[in-house]
């Protein structure tokens, strides 16, 4: 089983798993880079799956599902191109290396959903849209604290070595924010080096590890002492006992950094 990340826009990914035969991709902004791709490698595709409801996540899917007869699947509760096959949290979508475990993760939008599967690749693998960045977390643009804090803990709980196949390359920028929250972390120190050295070469940062996540990101890390202390001397507001309190302000931070 092959992963690929697909450019599109700016700083999208499309992610895309075949078998040498078989695909299936995820939040396909544009159809066109992934018909490219398809064509490229005598590719069937066999299912598109949507995180949330963001163009850049799903103006493809009409278009590829015209080329391709594919069906798509997405959250239950956004609105989205129609026909879609509509889940959420506990479901389970029989694709090519699945089944793949539908998880409620809101916040950056109130229905957004992402796929996990410990059958596709021989490491577990997370499509997480833009609930989680390498070294980040997606802007709250219809939920809350509180529920961005409850997804990030949800994936927390997955296994440490779980791909995770976010939508934007991110990383560095977001890595320039962790070392603020954490300026003494030889392990963003170290990551960011090896970040900078892959975009260097052209080379995506993403796949990250859950494992790499929890520890250099500081939206996962918000029962950590040294973000605790941060997020409150960059607002003393913040509660300090309360992860989506320290979330908000790290979130609030971020957006103005």
């Amino acid at each position: 089983m092959n992963l690929l990340p697909i450019p599109a826009f700016s700083d999208n990914y499309l992610w895309l798993l075949h078998d040498g035969k078989h695909a299936i991709v995820v939040d396909p902004g544009q159809a066109e880079p992934v018909l490219s791709v398809l064509a490229q490698h005598q590719l069937q595709l066999q299912g598109i799956l949507v995180t949330h409801h963001h163009a850049d996540h799903v103006d493809g899917v009409q278009a590829l599902r015209e080329a391709t007869g594919a069906p798509a699947w997405g959250p239950a509760y956004e609105s989205l191109p129609e026909p879609i096959t509509r889940v959420q949290g506990g479901d389970t979508v029989n694709l090519l290396g699945g089944p793949w475990q539908v998880i409620d993760v809101p916040g950056h939008t109130s229905g957004h959903i992402a796929f996990f599967s410990t059958a596709a690749l021989s490491q577990p693998v997370l499509f997480c849209g833009d609930t989680l960045f390498s070294g980040g977390c997606g802007r709250l643009f219809e939920g809350t604290p509180a529920q961005m804090q409850t997804s990030l803990d949800a994936l927390a709980a997955l296994p440490g070595n779980t791909l995770v196949c976010c939508a934007h390359e991110y990383t560095i920028s977001n890595l320039r924010f962790a070392q603020a929250v954490e300026p003494n972390s030889q392990d963003l120190a170290q990551y960011l080096e090896h970040c900078q050295t892959l975009r260097s070469r052209g080379q995506p940062t993403l796949p990250s590890t859950l494992q790499t996540e929890l520890a250099i990101n500081p939206f996962m890390r918000t029962r950590a002492a040294d973000v605790i202390a941060a997020a409150v001397q960059h607002d003393s507001q913040t509660r300090p006992q309360e992860p989506a309190s320290v979330l908000a302000t790290l979130r609030q931070w971020k957006n103005v950094f």
